[in-house]
C-alpha cells in the first residue's frame, strides 16, 4: 500500500481526501456510510458568527453536469457549534475543520477567535466568496485587498492552520492567492462554486429564489483544474484542491496540478461512500503505477 500521508503546512493529513463544506454536514450524518476516521479531513458546514436562517425556497436545482444551489449559509451559529456540536464530533479520529463564513472583517475574527479555543480543531476554511456588507455587497474574494482584509484580520486573532477557500468568480485568481499568502494564508482550497442560473421554461421563471446560485458538480471541474494548475504555481503554500470530483481519476487530476490534497462536495449526494472509493482508488492507481507515495504525483504538471 503507497503512503497517502500528506502535509498542509503544520497540518497532517493521514491521506489527501477531504470533504467540502455544505455537503457533508458535520460528518455524523455519514458515519453509517463510511468510516470517518479513514478521511484525511471533514470540513463541515459553514459557521457564521451569528445565526442564518439561509435564503427561501426553492434553493437547489438540479442542471447539465451538476447542481445549482442558493443555500444562504443557514446555520444556528458559532456559539451553538461550540457548546452543541462541537462535544459531539471532537473525538472523531481525524482533522475536524470549520469553515467560517462572515459579512465583514471583523465577524470573521469574532468567529475563527471563538473556534480558536477549541482544542480539537485544528483548522478553518475561510469562505471568502461571501459579501462584504460594508461596501456595497461585493465579494470578498473577488479582490485581491479584499480578500487580504479578511485573511489579515482572522491571522490576528487566529493561531492555527488557516485555509482561505478562494472563489473562481475573478479575473485574476493568481493575484488574491497571493495577496492571501502574504497575509498568513497556511493553504488555499478552491474552487469555490461557479455563479450560474438556470430557468423553468414552462413556468416562465427562475428556477432559485434569488435567481442566481452555485454551480458545482462535473461541470465545473476543467475550470477548477486550470486554477488549481495556476495558483500551485504562484504561491509557496499547499493547494487543496475541488471541484466536480467524482472518482480516483479526477481527484489525480487535481493532484498532478498541483494539489496537496482534495475535497470532494457535490459526489457525496449522489454516493454517500465516495471519499472512500477515491481514496481507495488513488491508493490502487499509485500501486498499479509504482509509486510508493502520494508525494511523487503531487505537482508532477
Amino acid at each position: 500500500m503507497a503512503d497517502l500521508s500528506v502535509r498542509l503546512n503544520r497540518l497532517y493529513l493521514k491521506n489527501p481526501v477531504m470533504t467540502a463544506s455544505g455537503t457533508f454536514g458535520y460528518g455524523l450524518e455519514f458515519a453509517d456510510f463510511v468510516p470517518l476516521d479513514g478521511l484525511g479531513g471533514i470540513i463541515v458546514k459553514g459557521t457564521t458568527l451569528h445565526a442564518r436562517e439561509g435564503n427561501d425556497y426553492p434553493r437547489m436545482a438540479e442542471v447539465a453536469s451538476g447542481m445549482l444551489n442558493c443555500v444562504g449559509l443557514q446555520n444556528k451559529g458559532v456559539d451553538y457549534f461550540c457548546k452543541h456540536i462541537y462535544p459531539q464530533i471532537k473525538d472523531i479520529d481525524t482533522n475536524m475543520i470549520v469553515n467560517v463564513s462572515g459579512n465583514s472583517p471583523e465577524t470573521y475574527a469574532e468567529c475563527a477567535a471563538r473556534i480558536d479555543a477549541l482544542d480539537k480543531i485544528p483548522a478553518i476554511e475561510l469562505n471568502i466568496s461571501c459579501p462584504n456588507v460594508k461596501q456595497g455587497g461585493m465579494a470578498f474574494g473577488v479582490t485581491p485587498h479584499g480578500a487580504a482584509s479578511v485573511v489579515k484580520a482572522v491571522r490576528a486573532r487566529y493561531n492555527k492552520t488557516l485555509i482561505v477557500k478562494l472563489s473562481p468568480n475573478v479575473t485574476d485568481i493568481a493575484s488574491i492567492a497571493k495577496a492571501c499568502e502574504d497575509e498568513g494564508a497556511d493553504s488555499l482550497s478552491l474552487i469555490n462554486t461557479l455563479m450560474g442560473m438556470s430557468i423553468d421554461i414552462e413556468k416562465r421563471c427562475l428556477r432559485l429564489s434569488i435567481g442566481t446560485g452555485g454551480l458545482s458538480g462535473p461541470a465545473v471541474k476543467p475550470v477548477a483544474v486550470r486554477m488549481v494548475w495556476q495558483v500551485a504555481k504562484a504561491v509557496s503554500i499547499p493547494v487543496i484542491g475541488l471541484g466536480g470530483i467524482c472518482s480516483a481519476q479526477d481527484a489525480i487530476e487535481f493532484l498532478m496540478a498541483g494539489a496537496s490534497a482534495i475535497q470532494i462536495g457535490t459526489a457525496n449526494f449522489l454516493d454517500p461512500a465516495i471519499t472512500i472509493k477515491v481514496r481507495d482508488g488513488i491508493n490502487d492507481w499509485l500501486d498499479a503505477h509504482g509509486c510508493r507515495s502520494v508525494n511523487e504525483i503531487i505537482g508532477c504538471i
